[in-house]
C-alpha cells in the first residue's frame, strides 16, 4: 500500500521548493569539495549550476523514456515509470558532475526491468543500443549496486498506471452514466507519460496523478465526470475531501502542463561544460579512473595470491607434522 510505503515516507515531498533545495544543496556540496579544480576561475562559470544540472537530468529522462518506448520486446509502462522515478531519486542525492546520467540512466532502466519482473538478460537489454553493447553491459553492471545504494535499497515504486486501471474498472462498474469508459484510456495514459517529464511522482500519490489523468481526459473529450468524483468516488467523504482533491488535481495538471520543452543547443553546451568539470575519479572513461580500477584489481589479485600462499604453507606444515609423527 502506498500510504505505508517507503515511497510516501522518504520520497514524497511537500512542494517543489523542497525538491529544488535538495538539488541546490547537492550542487553546492560538489562545488565546495572540488572548488580548487576551478584554478581561480569563477565557480559559477566553471562548474555546472543547479539549474544546468536539472536541465541535463531532464534531457536524460527524455532519452530514458524514448529508449523504453522503442525497446524490444515492448516494455510494460510500469518499467518506464519505475526507471524514471529511480533516475529522479538518484539525482536528489548525487551530482551529475560525479555520475554522468548516460550511465545512470541505463542502469535505472535495467534495474527497473528486474524489479517489475520484465525478464531480459543484460545482453538482450544492451541489444537495444546502437553500439558499444559489451562496454554498456559492463558499465550497467558496474553501476547497479551504486544505484541501489543511493536509492537506499527502496526499490518498490507505486506507479500511476495501476490505479488508472482501477479507476477505469470502477467507472465501468459503478458509474453507468458513462457508456464507454474506455474512451478515457488513451488521453489518460498520454497524461501519465507526460507526467514523467515533471516531478509529479515526487510530490503526489499515484492515485492522485491517475485521477488527474482521468479528469483531464474527460475534459478533452467534452465529458463530465464530476458526479463520479463527488458522489461515487468520494461518497460520504465529499464535504471534507472534495476541496483538497480539487486543489490537488489542479496542482498536478498545472505541473504537467508547465513542463518546458528542452533546448537542444543549451543541453549540448551543458554537456561540453560537464566534460571539463566532472569528477575524473568517477569517470569510467578517464585515465585516473582506469588507473584506480587497475590498482584495485592488482590489490585483489595480491590478496588472492597471499591467501593461496597461506593455505599452501598451512598444508605443507600439516604434512610435515604427519610425517614427523610416523
Amino acid at each position: 500500500m502506498f500510504h505505508t510505503s517507503s515511497q510516501k515516507k522518504f520520497w514524497t515531498f511537500s512542494d517543489e521548493d523542497e525538491i529544488e533545495t535538495l538539488r541546490k544543496e547537492i550542487n553546492q556540496k560538489f562545488v565546495e569539495e572540488h572548488g580548487a579544480e576551478a584554478k581561480g576561475k569563477d565557480p559559477a562559470s566553471y562548474f555546472l549550476t543547479a539549474e544546468e544540472e536539472r536541465l541535463l537530468c531532464r534531457q536524460y529522462e527524455h532519452l530514458l523514456r524514448d529508449f523504453c518506448r522503442k525497446f524490444e520486446p515492448p516494455m510494460p509502462p510500469a518499467v518506464q515509470g519505475t526507471s524514471c522515478t529511480y533516475l529522479k531519486r538518484f539525482y536528489l542525492n548525487n551530482s551529475t558532475m560525479d555520475y554522468h546520467p548516460k550511465y545512470i540512466m541505463l542502469t535505472c532502466v535495467y534495474l527497473a526491468c528486474k524489479v517489475e519482473e520484465f525478464n531480459v538478460s543484460i545482453m538482450q537489454f544492451c541489444g537495444n543500443l546502437p553500439k558499444d553493447q559489451e562496454k554498456a553491459a559492463e558499465l550497467i553492471l558496474g553501476h547497479e549496486l551504486l544505484v541501489m545504494q543511493q536509492l537506499n535499497f527502496q526499490l518498490t515504486i507505486h506507479n500511476s498506471f495501476r490505479p488508472l486501471e482501477g479507476l477505469l474498472i470502477d467507472i465501468k462498474t459503478r458509474y453507468p452514466s458513462l457508456s464507454e469508459p474506455e474512451q478515457l484510456r488513451r488521453a489518460a495514459e498520454e497524461f501519465l507519460f507526460r507526467s514523467l517529464a515533471s516531478d509529479a511522482c515526487l510530490l503526489f500519490a499515484p492515485s492522485q496523478i491517475s485521477l488527474a489523468a482521468i479528469v483531464t481526459s474527460a475534459r478533452k473529450q467534452g465529458l463530465n465526470i464530476d458526479e463520479y468524483v463527488t458522489e461515487t468516488l468520494l461518497g460520504d467523504r465529499q464535504k471534507e475531501d472534495l476541496p483538497v482533491i480539487i486543489e490537488t488535481i489542479k496542482r498536478i495538471r498545472t505541473i504537467v502542463k508547465n513542463v518546458q520543452p528542452l533546448n537542444g543547443a543549451q543541453v549540448k553546451q551543458i554537456e561540453r561544460k560537464l566534460e571539463k568539470c566532472r569528477n575524473q575519479e568517477l569517470n569510467p572513461e578517464s585515465e585516473v579512473y582506469k588507473k584506480k580500477a587497475q590498482r584495485q584489481i592488482d590489490l585483489e589479485e595480491e590478496e588472492i595470491t597471499i591467501k593461496h600462499q597461506h593455505h599452501a604453507d598451512e598444508r605443507r606444515k600439516r604434512e610435515e607434522e604427519i610425517l614427523m609423527s610416523v
